[in-house]
């Protein structure tokens, strides 16, 4: 009995450590989805009062724990019954994350400065305005939060599965299901730190101390850079992210990148970064001018019905 126990406790032991190390692969590997959805989520609570700001957040919180208690059951089955899955579900996702990394850099350098000042009105008025219903306009910010986190999360969960595809059940459920907890707890919590940055600042600003003062003004400096930081890294993270995907899974991108290391000698990481950075770019061109494509077809078709 004592040695069936210490079988036990070993096989505990070693699915734990399984577990970690898949657990930081897979943490790498959707760094780029990570920082996009911090950024995304605390760009989404622009607008609330302040002191409505965390209960949103923790809105947004409880319905990404249930967006990912659909999506991890949903990529259990697909690794069971249909593994063959997998890969399309990557390049895919590898794809999508690229679409959306063009997509930013498009709307931040070709989208008019005019309409974004006319939304950022639009949002100070209906928080000044006391006979706008902030009820609503809450559960709308938090509807579409969840939106964004269901997508993001279903990047980050099937990269993840693409990272234990070939371990047995127990271990993929637990690197699974410890992906889906660290995210949701990181990802929120942080972005309950930076929405809250601003109030910290203010707060430390108004104190009689001058050192606390100034520690105060570098925090308000700090929070609108902070978000921009974030903003930049998930996008380049997103196509170092996505463009390695679809190297590593397409194998003439694949063949390519071997020569491509060998030239950069001792740094072939960085050749493989910007190899896979490039790789990135160019498929999400390729992607944002298809859905344009299509978008523009299927504009023309009731035009052409009439």
């Amino acid at each position: 009995m004592a040695s069936s126990l210490f079988t036990l406790l070993d096989d505990i032991a070693t699915l734990l450590d399984d577990v970690a190390v898949m657990t930081k692969v897979a943490t790498k590997k959707t760094a780029g989805v990570l920082g996009d959805d911090l950024a995304l989520n605390a760009e989404q609570v622009t607008g609330v009062k302040p002191d409505r700001e965390l209960p949103v957040v923790w809105a947004v919180a409880k319905g990404s724990m249930l967006n990912k208690a659909i999506l991890v059951p949903a990529a259990l089955l697909i690794s069971a019954f249909a593994p063959f899955l997998i890969t399309p579900l990557l390049m895919i996702g590898g794809a999508f994350l690229c679409y959306e990394g063009v997509e930013k850099l498009a709307h931040r350098f070709l989208h008019s400065t005019t309409e974004d000042e006319a939304h950022h009105r639009d949002l100070v008025k209906a928080v000044a305005d006391p006979q706008v219903d902030m009820v609503a306009f809450e559960r709308d910010k938090i509807k579409g939060a969840i939106r964004t986190d269901f997508i993001l999360s279903a990047e980050i969960i099937v990269i993840t599965l693409g990272t234990v595809a070939d371990a047995e059940f127990s271990r993929q459920l637990a690197t699974l299901v410890a992906i889906a907890v660290l995210i949701t707890v990181g990802v929120y919590g942080l972005v309950a730190g930076i929405v809250k940055l601003d109030d910290i600042g203010l707060h430390l600003s108004k104190s009689a101390s001058g050192a606390v003062q100034a520690i105060g003004r570098a925090i308000l400096r700090l929070a609108p850079l902070l978000m921009k930081f974030l903003s930049v890294a998930g996008t380049a993270a997103m196509f170092l992210v996505g463009g390695g995907i679809l190297v590593h899974g397409i194998p003439f991108l694949h063949h390519l990148l071997e020569p491509v290391m060998a030239a950069f000698g001792a740094l072939g990481w960085l050749g493989e970064m910007l190899f896979s950075a490039v790789v990135g770019i160019l498929a999400g061109i390729v992607v944002l001018a298809l859905v344009k494509a299509i978008a523009a077809l299927r504009g023309k078709k009731p035009a052409e019905a009439g």
